[in-house]
C-alpha cells in the first residue's frame, strides 16, 4: 500500500537545476535513487543522503544541444550490470548515459522533432515518442521499427509487461496499442492531449490528458473508470508500487494523490507548472516543476523534514501569486470575500479551498485534514472586481463552462459544483444537478432561478451579477473550479504541427547462413550441421495444393496462374522486374491481396510474389518494395485458409534469406514482428514450420536480433510447438531455434 498510511509531508527540496524540472525516473543505483532531467540541458542523477534525510546529486550528465524533456532507465544487461539512463531532448536526439559518466556513452539519431517521451523494456529495448508524431523502437544503438498511426504529437510512451504490447498516448487526444510493431486498437475518450500513461498491471493501465481527467483501461479497449480531481491540464501520472494507487501532476500548482480510487490528498506547491512526479519504491513521491525546484514528500515520519524546513515551504508558498485563471478559484468578486473570521471554520475535506479578504489583499487558503489547520497557498493576483468572462472558461470535469458555481447546501455539508453555459436551459441543468447530487426536487424553482438571476442577460463579454448561493444566501456563495485556458509555453506544441509522416521502420539486424528455399538445400546451413536433417521441401518452394476447380471460374485466376508460373523464368523475371515497370507490377499484384477479395486471387497473388525471388532483379524488385508487400501481405493472416497461410510463411521465409545476403537490420526487424503477428493466427504446421526456419535464419549468430525476438514474444509463441510429434521437423526445428533464443 501507499508508504505507512499517513500523511504526505515535505522530506526536502532539492536545487540544482537552473531551469524547469520536465522528466523525472526512479533509479537502479544506487538503490532509492532517481534521475531528473531540466530544460537546463543537463540530467542528474540524485541519491539519498543518509545523514540528513535528503539526496545528494552524484553527478550531472549533458549530451544535449537543448533542452531535456524526458527520461527512463534501461534495465541491467551482463554488459551494462548497473543499467542505462536514457533522456531525450529538443534537439531530435536520445542520448544513452551509464551512471557513472557524465559524457552519453551513445547517442540515438533518427526522429525528426522534439523525442518527448521514452519507455524501457525487457532485453533492453527502449521504445521513444516525439513530436513527429511517431514512436520509435530501440535496440542497443539501432532503431527496430517505427510506429506509425498517430496525426500529432506522442506525448506518453509504455512497454507493457506483456513481452511485444506497447502503448503510445498522442495530442490527437487517443491512445494506441501496438503488438509486434503493429496497431492492434485504438483507445478514445479522451477530449484533449494524451500527456502521460502509467501501467497497472498486464491487463489495465492509466492515462492522464489535458482534459483534466484520468482514465483507467482494460488492455481490451474498454474505460473502467474516470477520475476527477484537477482542475487543469494533467501532465503526469505516475503508480505506487504493488498497489493500484497513484500520483499526479498538473497545470494547477498541484500533487495529487489518490488511494482506492479518490483523491486522498492534495498537495499545493510554490509553482505554476507541476511537470512531473515519480514514486520511489519506498512510495514517496518526488516532483519536479517550472521553478526548477524537485520536492520529496514522504508519510514516514523519520523521513519527513524538520519543523523548520516545512515552514519555510510553507512560507514559499504563501508568498507564491496564483491566477484565478489557471488556479481552481473560479469567479472571484472581492467585495463578496469574508475576512480571516472564515478560517475558524473548519474545511469539510482535504485540500477545499478557501478565500479571504485581508487589508484589502485576496488570500486563499487550502484545508489540509491531517493537520487539521488552513494552509496558505498564496495571494490571488489579477482578481479585483474579475469575472469569468474576463478570465475565460472554466474547467470542470474535462468540458469548458461559462459558470461553475460551488454550492453550499448548509454550513456543514459538503460543497457542489454546478456547471452552466449560457446556451444551456437553466431548468433543464437545475434538474440535471438535483438529480446527479441525490438532492430535493422540490429545489428545482430555487435552482433554477438562482441560475437566471446570476446569469441573466449574460454574454461571453459581458459582466456578471453580484452571486448568491440559492440555499444558504450571499455569504455562502464559494466560487467554482478553474479556467482551462492556460496556454503552455510555444515550445510545447500540443497539435504536433506540420503533421509530419515519414517513412516506415529503421533499422534492425543482420543473421549468417540461410535456406535456399528453391533447392532445399541447408536451412541453417549457417549455424551448422546440428540440423542437416531439417530441410525445406525438395519441390518447388512455391507451389501447392491444387486450387478448388470452381474458382478457375473467376477469369483473373488463370492470368495469375501463369504469371506465377512464367515469372520464374529468367527472362520473364527480368522484363516483369525491371527498372521501367516494376511499380506497375507490383501495384497490380498487390491490388489482389484484400481481405474482402476472392482467397484464390489471394493465394497466387502470394506465390507469384514468392517465385520474384527466382533471380537477381526480382530479389531486388521486393527488398525495394518491402514496406508495401510485407504491409498489406499481413493482412491475409486473418483468413482460415492454410495454403495462403503457407504462402505468407513462404514469403516471410524469402524475405529472411534474402536479408541475410544483404544484412538489412530494418528489414530484420520488420520480419520478425511479422513472424510473431502471424504466429498467432496460423495453425497449419507446415506453414510453422517455415516461419521457424525464417525466424532461425534472422536470428542465427547475432545477438541483436535474439533480443529483439524476445522483446516481441516471440520465445514464448514457438515454445508449444517443441513437443510436435509430427512431422518431426517441427519439434526439430523448434528446439534448435528456441536454443539460439
Amino acid at each position: 500500500m501507499v508508504g505507512e498510511g499517513g500523511a504526505y509531508r515535505l522530506r526536502c527540496s532539492l536545487v540544482g537545476h537552473g531551469q524547469d524540472v520536465r522528466g523525472l525516473t526512479r533509479g537502479l543505483f544506487p538503490q532509492g535513487s532517481f534521475v531528473s532531467v531540466s530544460r537546463d540541458r543537463t540530467a542528474r542523477l540524485w541519491a539519498p543522503d543518509g545523514l540528513n534525510r535528503g539526496f545528494t546529486e552524484m553527478h550531472c550528465m549533458s549530451g544535449h544541444s537543448n533542452f531535456v524533456s524526458c527520461v527512463c532507465i534501461i534495465p541491467p544487461s551482463d554488459l551494462y550490470p548497473r543499467g542505462l539512463i536514457a533522456t531525450g531532448g529538443n534537439d531530435h536526439n536520445i542520448c544513452i548515459f551509464t551512471v557513472d559518466n557524465p559524457a552519453p556513452l551513445y547517442v540515438l539519431k533518427g526522429h525528426k522533432n522534439t523525442v518527448c517521451s521514452l519507455s524501457s523494456g525487457k532485453f533492453g529495448t527502449l521504445l521513444s515518442g516525439s513530436w513527429d508524431t511517431t514512436a520509435k523502437v530501440w535496440l542497443n544503438d539501432r532503431c527496430m521499427m517505427t510506429l506509425q498511426g498517430h496525426t500529432a504529437a506522442i506525448w506518453a510512451v509504455k512497454i507493457l509487461p506483456e513481452q511485444g504490447l506497447m502503448l503510445t498516448g498522442s495530442a490527437d487526444k487517443t491512445i494506441k496499442l501496438w503488438k509486434a510493431g503493429r496497431c492492434e486498437r485504438t483507445f478514445t475518450g479522451h477530449e484533449d492531449c494524451v500527456r502521460g500513461l502509467a501501467i497497472l498491471s498486464e491487463m489495465e493501465f492509466l492515462s492522464c490528458a489535458n482534459d483534466a481527467s484520468v482514465r483507467r483501461w482494460q488492455i481490451s479497449g474498454e474505460c473502467l473508470q474516470v477520475y476527477y480531481g484537477h482542475t487543469n491540464y494533467i501532465y503526469s501520472i505516475s503508480v505506487f508500487p504493488h498497489c493500484k494507487d497513484f500520483v499526479t501532476t498538473g497545470e494547477d500548482r498541484s500533487l495529487r494523490i489518490w488511494k482506492q480510487g479518490e483523491c486522498a490528498q492534495t498537495i499545493r506547491l510554490p509553482a505554476q507548472s507541476v511537470w512531473c512526479c515519480c514514486v520511489l519504491d519506498n512510495g514517496d513521491i518526488v516532483v519536479g516543476a517550472s521553478d526548477g525546484i524537485i520536492r520529496v514528500f514522504t508519510e514516514s515520519l523519520e523521513r519527513t523534514a524538520s519543523a523548520e524546513e516545512i515552514q519555510a515551504f510553507e512560507n514559499e508558498l504563501s508568498q507564491a501569486s496564483i491566477d484565478p485563471k489557471t488556479g481552481d478559484l473560479g469567479d472571484i468578486n472581492a467585495d463578496d470575500l469574508p475576512g480571516r473570521e472564515h478560517l475558524k471554520d473548519p474545511g469539510t475535506r482535504d485540500g477545499q479551498t478557501r478565500l479571504i479578504k485581508d487589508k484589502g489583499k485576496i488570500e486563499a487558503y487550502q484545508w489540509s485534514v491531517s493537520e487539521g489547520r488552513w494552509i496558505k497557498i498564496g495571494d490571488v493576483v489579477g482578481s479585483s472586481g474579475a469575472t469569468q468572462q474576463t478570465s475565460g472558461k472554466v474547467l470542470f470535469e474535462g468540458k469548458e463552462y461559462d459558470y461553475v458555481f460551488t454550492i453550499d447546501v448548509n454550513e456543514s455539508g459538503p460543497s457542489y459544483k454546478l456547471p452552466y453555459n449560457i446556451t444551456d436551459d437553466p431548468w433543464l441543468t437545475a434538474y440535471n444537478f438535483l438529480q446527479k447530487n441525490d438532492l430535493n426536487p422540490m429545489f428545482l424553482d430555487q435552482v433554477a432561478k438562482f441560475i437566471m438571476d446570476n446569469t441573466k442577460g449574460q454574454t461571453l463579454l459581458s459582466t456578471s451579477a453580484q452571486f448568491s448561493d440559492p440555499f444558504t444566501g450571499a455569504g455562502r456563495y464559494v466560487p467554482g473550479s478553474s479556467s482551462g485556458s492556460s496556454m503552455m509555453p510555444a515550445a510545447d506544441p500540443f497539435t504536433g504541427a506540420g503533421r509530419y509522416v515519414p517513412g516506415s521502420a529503421s533499422n534492425a539486424v543482420a543473421p549468417v547462413g540461410g535456406v535456399d528455399p528453391y533447392t532445399g538445400m541447408g536451412a541453417y546451413q549457417s549455424a551448422a550441421a546440428k540440423v542437416e536433417n531439417i530441410y525445406f521441401p525438395k519441390k518447388d518452394a512455391v507451389t501447392f495444393d491444387q486450387a478448388n476447380p470452381m474458382q478457375i471460374l473467376d477469369i483473373v485466376f488463370p492470368a495469375l496462374d501463369i504469371l506465377r508460373l512464367s515469372i520464374r523464368h529468367p527472362t520473364v523475371n527480368e522484363n516483369f522486374c525491371s527498372e521501367k515497370d516494376h511499380v506497375q507490377f507490383i501495384i497490380l499484384l498487390l491490388k489482389f491481396l484484400n481481405p474482402k477479395g476472392k482467397q484464390a486471387n489471394q493465394l497466387l497473388a502470394l506465390r507469384a510474389l514468392c517465385n520474384c525471388f527466382v533471380s537477381p532483379a526480382g530479389q531486388k524488385l521486393m527488398m525495394e518494395q518491402r514496406d508495401e508487400i510485407m504491409t498489406q501481405a499481413i493482412e491475409m493472416k486473418s483468413g482460415n485458409n492454410k495454403n495462403i497461410h503457407i504462402a505468407l510463411a513462404t514469403l516471410t521465409l524469402n524475405y529472411a534469406v534474402c536479408l541475410l545476403k544483404v544484412n538489412n537490420i530494418e528489414g530484420k526487424a520488420q520480419c520478425l514482428s511479422v513472424i510473431s503477428t502471424i504466429m498467432e493466427v496460423v495453425q497449419d504446421l507446415e506453414a510453422i514450420f517455415r516461419l521457424l526456419v525464417a525466424l532461425g535464419t534472422l536470428i542465427s549468430d547475432d545477438t541483436n536480433a535474439v533480443q529483439l525476438a524476445k522483446s516481441l514474444g516471440v520465445d514464448s509463441q514457438i515454445k508449444k510447438y517443441a513437443s510436435v510429434s509430427e512431422p518431426a521437423k517441427v519439434k526439430e526445428c523448434c528446439r534448435f531455434v528456441l536454443n539460439l533464443l
